[in-house]
């Protein structure tokens, strides 16, 4: 089986790409920082020996760049899952924001998924089967103060999903609308949060995986996962 983790140099896409190395299946990674995602690939090869890794640096903000990345991934065959975790965060609010950071947050966060599924998934149809998922978020969910268009970019990731879900459900390929709560990454360091006030990113990692290994005949249309003592 061959799995791409956009996003997979840190927090939720590195775990989830332990998990997977893990269990000895062909890895398929990216990243927009090159030294970043290297660093990663080398150090999951040499903790899961068992696993096969490649990794291509790729700013999936492009939708060029988008397209040569699901090129190269079908270069080593059919992608069995797919998951679109590449984007970031910029806190802000609507009225406040500088211009064009609705534009930065939709291309990271929402049309990387989108164009990265188009070049991936005609192969699962083809094949009739597969695995989507999507890292949204609780912010898909509500609004909340400082969400500004993050929160925008990952309700449209959620519609997304959904809509997604609806064609593909037919065709033998799953959709999985990941939304988690706060989860210990970088972007927390520094901030004086208890890292076990809040999730832990193989929390997240742990129900992909076994969210990817049931019958054929079922799926977990959504994921929503929030630390034990409720969002902060």
């Amino acid at each position: 089986m061959n799995i791409v983790i956009t996003g997979a140099s840190q927090g939720i896409g590195y775990a989830i790409a332990e998990v997977f190395a893990g269990a000895g299946y062909t890895l398929l990674l990216a990243s927009k920082t090159p030294a970043n995602i290297q660093k990663a690939s080398s150090e999951l090869q040499a903790k899961f020996p068992k696993a096969t890794i490649h990794s291509m640096a790729a700013d999936l903000a492009d939708p060029i760049i988008c397209t040569q990345f699901a090129d190269w991934c079908l270069s080593y065959g059919q992608p069995s899952i797919l998951v679109n975790n590449a984007g970031y965060f910029l806190p802000g609010t609507i009225c406040h924001e500088e211009a064009g950071v609705l534009e930065a947050q939709l291309a990271a966060n929402l049309f990387s998924a989108y164009h990265v599924t188009r070049g991936i998934v005609p192969a699962m149809i083809q094949a009739g089967k597969g695995h989507i998922f999507n890292i949204c978020s609780i912010a898909s969910l509500q609004a909340y103060a400082q969400g500004g268009s993050y929160s925008i970019s990952k309700f449209a990731l959620l519609g997304f999903s959904k809509n997604l879900r609806e064609e593909l459900k037919d065709k033998g390929v799953k959709v999985t609308a990941v939304c988690p709560g706060a989860v210990f990454t970088n972007s927390w360091s520094g901030s004086g949060v208890d890292p076990k006030r809040i999730m832990e990113a193989s929390d997240i990692a742990q129900m992909i995986f076994a969210s990817a290994h049931l019958s054929s005949q079922a799926v977990v249309e959504d994921i929503v996962m929030r630390p034990q003592l409720g969002d902060l």
